[in-house]
């Protein structure tokens, strides 16, 4: 397999538990009713789902091994017949700055801190704008970043953290992910090195994986101020996936959004 492969087959492994949100989102679809467009959509975690449960999705994202993986979650879930009547998976490769589809859309989503992946605050109020420009009438823009604590942020110092230990059931090899990260206050910058080490039960060599990103992290005012730039007026700020209120000591935000 590719290094992207790998790495694509690892995330699934390290979100494997982050389910969620999903039903955040089957209810903002319902709501807002579709097509429904997910920006960085991955390797299909909550698009595929969408898909399967009757809604018209298209999922956006740059990384081709990651959008292989949707792809084949989409056959293996049509091949089932777990697909609901409307259903339907559109996989586009594309830079979501560079994007301009139609139509408009009546849900779009940037979904489990994405945002930080964005690189800098400029680059977070320009996605927000390609999310408004997608948006219909009467449709939901739906953004979803963690709000670290000061403890949270303490451990971003340069050391190395072991974040967990799993079975992958593709290979089943026993595969560890470690990570170390360093983080600039005045700047909100996180440096983070992401260490996926694999090996067979029984031993023998160890594949490892290095991957390095540059995160900006964000917080409420400063998406609500990115929202509202684009164009959206404030539907709903939460605190959680089940939308209870924003407010202090809220460990993420999530914020919904319609065209004004």
């Amino acid at each position: 397999m590719t290094v992207g492969a790998d790495l694509a087959r690892w995330y699934d492994l390290d979100v494997a538990e982050d389910l969620d949100d999903l039903d955040l989102y089957r209810a903002l679809a319902a709501r807002a009713g579709g097509p429904v467009l997910e920006l960085a959509a991955g390797t299909g975690r909550l698009a595929v789902p969408l898909a399967c449960g009757g809604l018209d999705v298209v999922g956006v994202d740059n990384d081709p091994a990651m959008l292989d993986r949707a792809r084949t979650r989409w056959a293996a879930g049509r091949r089932a017949r777990r697909v609901a009547r409307g259903g339907r998976l559109e996989l586009v490769q594309a830079d979501l700055f560079d994007l301009a589809l139609e139509p408009r859309f009546g849900l779009v989503i940037l979904a489990l801190n994405t945002c930080f992946l964005l690189g800098d605050a400029g680059r977070q109020r320009a996605a927000l704008a390609v999310m408004a420009r997608h948006l219909r009438r009467g449709g939901l823009a739906v953004v979803d970043a963690w709000l670290p604590s000061a403890d949270d942020l303490a451990i971003y110092d340069g050391r190395v953290v072991l974040e967990w230990a799993r079975d992958d059931p593709e290979t089943g090899t026993r595969v560890v992910k470690l990570a170390s990260a360093s983080y600039d206050a005045p700047t909100r910058r996180l440096e983070l090195t992401t260490i996926f080490e694999s090996a067979a039960p029984g031993g023998g060599p160890v594949t490892r994986h290095l991957r390095r990103d540059v995160l900006h992290l964000t917080s409420a005012a400063e998406l609500v101020q990115a929202a509202t730039d684009a164009g959206l007026a404030i539907d709903q700020l939460g605190g959680d996936h089940e939308l209870s209120p924003f407010g202090a000591g809220s460990g993420r935000v999530v914020l919904v959004a319609g065209l004004v």
